[in-house]
């Protein structure tokens, strides 16, 4: 298998409680990506996806700016390595 880039997003500031995480799953069909999304008991959110990075810089890019007013902060960090997921789920 090929590898592609695995991308793990964490959102922070009001995330959690205002349909984050579904808006975000909508926004999935959208792109070419495969993975999750969770809340953390931190009270932030935990994106994890896999793809070609431009489409998850888009995927990413294109959240931010949905959910604009819900989001505080940003943090990523990306690897490649071999696909481990299919499709895109809410946890």
């Amino acid at each position: 298998m090929a590898e592609v880039i695995h991308q793990i997003v964490h959102f922070s500031g009001h995330v959690q409680g205002v349909g984050f995480r579904f808006n975000v799953s909508q926004i999935a069909k959208e792109y070419d990506v495969c993975g999750f999304v969770r809340n953390c008991p931190d009270g932030r959110v935990e994106l994890q996806i896999e793809g070609e990075e431009s489409d998850l810089t888009d995927f990413v890019a294109t959240i931010k700016e949905r959910m604009h007013g819900y989001v505080r902060n940003i943090e990523k960090s990306l690897k490649r390595r071999d696909p481990q997921f299919s499709g895109f789920n809410i946890r």
